[in-house]
């Protein structure tokens, strides 16, 4: 086989592809690095890398069978698998947070990661740089100017004291969310209240010509609340 071959590349260009993953890689985990995220500059790299040679080896690593007989090469299908696997990945940055949904855009940059990764494996490194610089826009650019174009709306967190009971957390949500508050992460107390109560933690967005007692007095509408604290 030549090394003109459509299966072949050399050392150096293999090398290059690597690099030009764990730069763009570490681009956007050193973002989510900067804020505080759980997977961060070293975990976007590897991830990044990684795709970038499961691309190279789905591609070349079995160039040395593509002129036997009875032999068909599908240069992605080992690359496709990276797409289904790195789910797992980004599932755990969610799940470690319990029953916050925090860790989404987190899960969601390591899955876009990948893709940088498999598109300078198989050596489009335009697309890969163009994704990358979208993907930066959207997590810092994007994240600021939502800050203030919805600045006006105020955050809090809210305790509440309610009876142990299944589905009382569906319950409370139902009510905030049906006078049009949204809530960005929920946090559930099983201490020592006493045996059959619970605390549930609310961090919510309140718009800002929104009372706060309108918002207390729906959450003390719903059976079994006994106390309502604003943190």
């Amino acid at each position: 086989m030549g090394t003109s071959s459509v299966w072949f590349i050399p050392h150096w260009e293999m090398a290059v592809r690597l690099l030009v993953a764990t730069v763009l890689g570490g681009l956007i985990g050193w973002e989510r690095e900067h804020n505080n995220h759980p997977a961060g500059l070293r975990t976007h790299i590897l991830v990044s890398v990684g795709s970038c040679l499961i691309m190279l080896l789905s591609i070349y690593g079995f160039a040395a069978f593509a002129d036997e007989d009875k032999v068909r090469l599908d240069p992605s299908r080992i690359a496709a698998q990276v797409v289904s696997g790195i789910g797992f990945l980004g599932a755990g940055t969610i799940l470690r947070h319990g029953f916050t949904v925090s860790g989404l855009t987190t899960a969601a940059s390591l899955w876009v990661v990948a893709a940088i990764g498999l598109a300078a494996g198989a050596g489009f490194h335009f697309s890969a740089v163009v994704t990358t610089v979208i993907a930066l826009v959207s997590l810092e650019l994007l994240n600021r100017a939502e800050s203030f174009l919805f600045r006006r709306k105020r955050l809090i967190t809210m305790r509440i004291d309610t009876d142990k009971s299944p589905g009382r957390m569906g319950e409370l949500a139902t009510a905030i969310g049906a006078i049009g508050i949204q809530i960005r992460k929920v946090t559930i107390d099983h201490g020592e209240v006493n045996g059959n109560r619970l605390q549930i933690f609310f961090t919510m967005k309140l718009p800002g010509d929104m009372e706060l007692s309108k918002l207390i007095e729906a959450i003390e509408d719903v059976k079994g609340t006994r106390e309502v604290h604003v943190e």
